[in-house]
């Protein structure tokens, strides 16, 4: 008997050569997340009951984002306004972990929600792509102080 397919998430991971709390931080507040992922910018600290707005070079407009959990150094729990391929809202989580004696950190990102459809399928994986660039974008940010999103959109 084979199990139907009703929803569609992902997870990405990476580490990042920065202590928990320091990545954890660069997700969080608004400003240094404006300088390696959000190229039109964010508003608003990720923290529950925070007015919480992101803007992209790649898809212009504001993002209404709605802070479920957020639990420093640990967790953050966002969801998102729906797109191609939901019902309602996405919800995104991100997992830091402290890794080599906290040298390092484990970022975990993810995303469900999405239907099991053509066109869930397709914006599943258009953010798939999107968080992995974000945790590429972050290391390099945080680890050699480089925008890697600088110019590659717009």
């Amino acid at each position: 008997m084979s199990e139907e397919l009703t929803a569609l998430s992902f997870t990405v991971s990476g580490r990042v050569a920065r202590p928990v709390a320091e990545v954890y931080e660069a997700v969080a507040d608004p400003e240094q997340l404006s300088r390696y992922f959000t190229t039109g910018g964010a508003r608003g600290r990720l923290e529950q009951g925070a007015d919480v707005t992101w803007d992209f070079a790649d898809f212009p407009g504001r993002f209404p984002v709605t802070v479920v959990e957020s639990d420093p150094p640990r967790r953050l729990v966002i969801r998102w306004e729906a797109r191609d391929g939901l019902e309602s809202e996405t919800t995104t989580t991100f997992e830091f972990e402290a890794v080599d004696d906290g040298a390092r950190t484990l970022v975990t990102i993810t995303e469900s929600a999405w239907q099991a459809s053509p066109a869930g399928a397709r914006s599943a994986f258009g953010n798939c792509e999107g968080w992995t660039g974000m945790l590429a974008a972050l290391k390099a940010w945080l680890e050699h102080g480089i925008n890697l999103r600088d110019g590659f959109y717009a």
